[in-house]
């Protein structure tokens, strides 16, 4: 069973994540990303897709046109977990 962060590992966490924020109702990260077209948004989805399967650990997301909408969190562990970390961290190599 994944555990669920502590307040003090998830503010550490968030320290690093500059572009998350934490929603305290869903105790998940969020992170809005707009790209220049649909075609872009959705080959970024696509390249996350392919680490969220290897990872076994799945976003919740939505996208319209250029727009891209990320949520994070495991739903095993009630809450945010360091899977949730190393995901948002494996996104934002993809953005680099």
């Amino acid at each position: 069973m994944v555990e669920r962060l502590s307040e003090e590992a998830r503010a550490a966490a968030l320290a690093q994540l500059a572009h998350w924020t934490h929603e305290p109702a869903r105790d998940a990260i969020t992170r809005r990303l707009t790209f220049a077209d649909f075609n872009q948004a959705f080959g970024f989805m696509t390249r996350v897709a392919l680490l969220a399967e290897k990872a076994d650990h799945h976003p919740e997301w939505s996208n319209v046109w250029n727009r891209v909408d990320i949520l994070l969190t495991t739903h095993d562990a009630g809450g945010l977990s360091q899977r949730d970390i190393d995901m948002a961290h494996a996104i934002e190599r993809l953005l680099l």
